[in-house]
């Protein structure tokens, strides 16, 4: 019996320990937890769920919010055929766009702007799925009209896009003014990093490390469930002070 439990044990001990490596090659928190997994065994692995797996469960409702996304776009695929309504389209290409799939958001909200012209929220949602593709020759004059009628649309991001969209169509001196002015307002780290790249693009490398640095320097002050989902940011920004580092030499 006891050699029994002791198996049992040893099974869950590995079972622990596959959980905890798995959610840290997929969520990549600080690079100490894989030596407390792989070190401490299944006590490691238990405290790293405890502190890290847990918390990430509120997560989970994004990640389970893809199926119902998905029967929503199919209804309104069938519905389109019947009211191909600009309403129908909007709600179609915002979904398309939570779902990845930028190039259906971007033709979706093509249709809805053919019929009606006088909302700029589906040009500038057509211009984020333009950026994504990495069409910014389109996406400049979609996210302008949204920039023109609104500098702070989007919370600030508009701006940003745009300050990123000219500097990735080589109209510096529009993208560093208006990064200049996106900066002085917005915390996004979508921004800092766009305006990390723009800086390192141009040979301002002490620059461009300082904007790379200041995403990481968020992280501390940050609740829990924002520093997961800025996970993808802080790794970006790790890597491009990596290389800036390189270039500086």
């Amino acid at each position: 019996m006891g050699s029994l439990l002791f198996f049992f044990a040893s099974w869950w001990g590995v079972i622990l320990q596959v959980v905890a490596i798995v959610h840290f090659i997929r969520r990549r928190p600080d690079t100490y937890w894989i030596f407390i997994i792989l070190f401490l065994g299944w006590i490691g692995a238990l405290v790293y769920i405890v502190v890290e797996v847990l918390p990430d469960a509120s997560l989970l409702r994004t990640e389970f919010q893809v199926f119902p996304r998905r029967r929503r776009i199919h209804e309104l695929e069938r519905a389109i055929m019947d009211n191909p309504s600009a309403g129908n389209y909007e709600e179609l290409g915002l979904l398309y766009l939570d779902d990845g799939d930028f190039a259906q958001a971007r033709a979706c909200y093509a249709r809805a702007i053919s019929s009606r012209t006088d909302s700029v929220d589906p040009f500038y949602r057509r211009g984020v799925a333009e950026v994504e593709m990495g069409d910014f020759a389109a996406a400049e004059p979609d996210l302008k009209r949204a920039v023109d009628a609104d500098p702070d649309y989007d919370f600030h991001r508009a701006k940003g896009l745009l300050a990123h969209a000219y500097a990735q169509t080589g109209q510096n001196e529009k993208a560093n003014e208006l990064f200049r002015q996106a900066t002085k307002i917005s915390t996004s780290s979508e921004t800092y990093y766009n305006y990390a790249l723009f800086l390192q693009s141009q040979g301002r490398v002490a620059e461009a490390r300082e904007w790379a640095q200041k995403i990481l320097d968020k992280r501390p002050t940050m609740p829990g469930y924002q520093r997961r989902r800025e996970r993808p940011w802080f790794r970006k920004a790790y890597a491009l002070l990596a290389r800036l580092k390189l270039q500086a030499k």
